[in-house]
């Protein structure tokens, strides 16, 4: 198991932002992301970080990343620690044993684009916040518009919809993201760019949704982030990640109720037990919940790659 990474440095390279789980350094044109091991929930960074986690978020984005490309280019450039370490030695860093072995498995080299300010949101499934959504729009009866989008009446938890839905997010900079309209998306960075998000989003998640049916895996909803380079729209962050999506086992999936997840639900439910009000700080997670949740990382990323995790 690998030493968990809760936070990084890299003396003499500015860092460019510092997310909930990733710290991001700059190198120009280029930027260098690492996925440390922090967990948040309910909008806080919790204390206790989970072992393997960036290095499954990272090793399961090339994966996508690699297996998407033909339906939409994307920022990485580089993982391997020979093209990484070269880039930091030409930006002047003084590259050390110990530094490498902390970005190890968990770094992504990859180009400085414009990050467009709207999270694509794709449901094939009715759960999370769309479920509560939903709940309060169906008990005013008739037909039912989620985000703006006609769907059917009396639909269950965690039942599927007939075709899948794009519902863009507001991206904010603190707390959590905000539903939007495709129209609202619209206004905010314009009517061509916008569709292209949700053509090129639904189109992402309708291939892997099937590819990971045949790996016994629902992908109830997801996440991507875009951005623009010289004017081409590129995936960027991470991609079809337990962090970023509901992966759920399809042998037992039954409409109606929670389903059993290879994300961090496990720790959301752990927490819902708990006096905590869901402010920072957060609690100190129990090493049974933390090795826990790092085996559904672990396995998520075998289940979709038939492979072990890289050592």
């Amino acid at each position: 198991m690998s030493q968990v990474i809760l936070q990084t440095d890299i003396p003499g390279l500015p860092k460019f932002i510092t997310g909930k789980v990733r710290d991001v350094y700059d190198l120009g044109t280029e930027l260098l992301i690492v996925a440390t091991d922090r967990l948040s929930a309910f909008d806080v960074v919790l204390p206790t970080g989970i072992p393997d986690k960036g290095r499954v978020l990272t090793a399961l984005s090339h994966f996508w990343f690699d297996k998407a490309k033909d339906i939409v280019p994307n920022h990485l450039l580089a993982s391997d620690m020979d093209t990484i370490g070269a880039r930091l030695h030409d930006a002047g860093v003084v590259v050390t044993a110990e530094m490498i072995s902390m970005l190890e498995g968990r770094t992504q080299l990859v180009r400085k684009c414009a990050a467009l300010p709207v999270e694509c949101v794709v449901r094939g499934y009715l759960d999370g916040s769309a479920w509560k959504d939903y709940q309060t729009l169906f008990g005013h009866g008739g037909e039912v518009k989620l985000y703006d989008i006609l769907v059917p009446i009396g639909l269950r938890q965690g039942e599927q919809f007939p075709s899948p839905l794009f519902t863009p997010a507001a991206k904010a900079h603190t707390g959590h993201d905000t539903n939007i309209t495709a129209s609202q998306a619209a206004e905010i960075v314009g009517e061509d760019v916008a569709a292209e998000l949700s053509t090129k989003s639904i189109a992402l998640y309708n291939f892997a949704r099937a590819y990971a049916a045949e790996r016994g895996i629902i992908i109830a909803d997801t996440k991507f982030e875009f951005g623009l380079l010289d004017g081409q729209l590129i995936l960027i962050d991470e991609v079809l990640t337990p962090d970023s999506s509901r992966f759920w086992e399809a042998s037992a999936y039954k409409p109606g109720k929670a389903q059993a997840s290879f994300d961090k639900q496990f720790v959301r439910d752990y927490l819902q037990t708990l006096s905590w009000d869901k402010t920072y700080p957060g609690p100190e997670l129990p090493q049974e919940i933390t090795d826990k949740t790092a085996d559904k990382y672990r396995e998520a990323y075998h289940r979709l790659t038939g492979e072990e995790l890289p050592q």
